[in-house]
């Protein structure tokens, strides 16, 4: 492990910016990088957001640009401060530090950003940010054996997780905002809580219950127009007009077929959205390797995302009718069992990084519960702060222990700088111990002579 007290004394163009002995030319550099890259993100993903959620045309010709020249602002500062940080800490202690170089310099660097950032972005992207640093952290501490990585951690992560958001969704004022129109277009209206003493509600007759389309009289026409009506018609043809219990408010459909037709919808809807994903790709190669269109709808990742969203719906549905079967009411207790029993879906699409985001929303969303309730204090402006202090860690790694940190990250990082981060002269950071050279072992610097204080080939022992 580093030592905190450690130390090198080398200049900041034979670690940092090593492709110019300038450090202002060096900042400039990557701010222009910077600039260039966050301009090309925030462009297309603000125009589409802007189409989606059919902006009027008063917000293309007075909002638009501004919006997403602040952002891009917000990244350009993020980039140019942390080499000027970089910089500033090197010539205030005159040595190098295994915090420095990465946090030190980040700390300040991305707490500045972020406020030039709007505030209603500022949420998501701490959010993101600690999500991220907290993945990082615990692959630090699994290299460094403090903790052992559990088998399957993401998906037992993802069961607590889901089980507490289903027992929130079903809880009075239990969610809010997108978490309650995203549950409730996942799972069904039929799921959402009415709060009222469902245990009492009348058995509903055959009468009362809207009626199903009959199977066998209707005109085949009908039911051929839409894959839609010919999955309902073979649904209906399997199941017909089964048990329902009384508490199910999935009337038109029995139990067995609203689970059914759950897990149907929703691996159509995960197909079709890693489908899209990969069209940009795709397209790239469509005269070149016209096959790869083909590709496209047999991917096995496309299936895997299906059976994912399909199985967490169904297994909830199912769980949720049987257990108002075995205890004769509804209640918002099934939520936890339903919900996470559903959570094993994830063994079809393992993915840390969405175990880990939803678990920080939740934490979030139970921490502002906590404020309504008197039980924990508010502190002002805390989104900025969490947000500096998960991105400083982040970059610690970055530049320390690359290998500890999420490779979609790095590839963003490297994106954002124009490939200069992988231009620092690890092969000296390795004195710390974090082996900050282990993915850099073919490159080393060209360095000018008359800017370094030592000579390449010479080792620098730790003072």
């Amino acid at each position: 492990m580093a030592a905190l007290s450690k130390s090198i004394p080398h200049n900041c163009y034979e670690i940092g910016h090593t492709w110019s002995s300038s450090c202002t030319l060096s900042s400039l550099q990557v701010a222009a990088g910077a600039l260039e890259a966050s301009l090309k993100i925030y462009a297309p993903l603000y125009l589409i957001a802007a189409i989606l959620r059919r902006k009027k045309k008063d917000y293309y010709k007075k909002r638009l640009i501004p919006e997403i020249l602040q952002s891009a602002s917000f990244l350009t500062t993020n980039g140019g401060l942390y080499i000027v940080f970089f910089c500033l800490l090197r010539k205030l202690l005159g040595r190098f530090y295994s915090w420095s170089a990465g946090f030190g310099a980040a700390l300040p660097a991305s707490y500045i950003a972020i406020l030039i950032e709007r505030k209603s972005r500022r949420g998501l992207l701490t959010i993101y940010m600690a999500n991220l640093a907290t993945e990082t952290v615990f692959r630090m501490a699994v290299t460094r054996g403090i903790v052992n990585p559990l088998k399957h951690g993401e998906v037992l992560l993802f069961c607590i997780t889901a089980s507490l958001y289903m027992f929130f969704f079903r809880s009075k004022d239990g969610l809010k905002g997108f978490a309650f129109s995203a549950l409730k277009f996942i799972v069904g209206k039929e799921e959402i809580p009415t709060h009222s003493s469902l245990a009492e509600l009348p058995s509903a007759s055959r009468s009362e219950r809207p009626a199903l389309p009959p199977t066998g009289t209707e005109q085949p026409s009908s039911y051929g127009r839409t894959i839609t009506a010919l999955t309902r018609r073979l649904l209906d043809s399997l199941c017909k007009r089964g048990p329902r219990h009384r508490c199910c408010k999935h009337y038109q459909d029995n139990c067995i077929s609203y689970c059914i037709k759950g897990f149907i919808r929703m691996f159509s809807v995960g197909y079709l959205i890693q489908c899209c994903l990969k069209v940009p790709s795709a397209f790239r190669h469509v005269f070149t390797k016209p096959s790869r269109l083909l590709s496209l709808l047999y991917n096995k990742e496309n299936f895997q995302l299906g059976a994912f969203l399909g199985s967490f719906v169904s297994i909830y549905k199912g769980t949720s009718c049987f257990l108002r079967w075995v205890r004769n009411l509804d209640d918002e207790l099934h939520a936890l069992v339903a919900g996470f029993l559903a959570g094993f879906s994830m063994f079809f699409y393992k993915s840390t990084t969405i175990s880990m985001y939803l678990f920080s929303k939740l934490v979030e969303t139970m921490y502002f519960k906590g404020i309504e309730a008197g039980h924990f204090p508010y502190f002002p402006n805390s989104d900025t702060v969490i947000y500096a202090i998960s991105t400083a860690i982040c970059f610690q790694a970055a530049v320390m222990e690359v290998q500890n940190l999420r490779p979609s990250y790095w590839k963003f990082l490297l994106r954002l700088t124009k490939g200069r981060f992988a231009l620092m002269n690890r092969k000296v950071l390795d004195v710390f111990g974090t082996e900050a050279s282990r993915h850099f072992k073919d490159f080393t610097p060209k360095l000018d002579p008359r800017y370094t204080l030592f000579a390449q080939d010479v080792d620098m022992q730790l003072s």
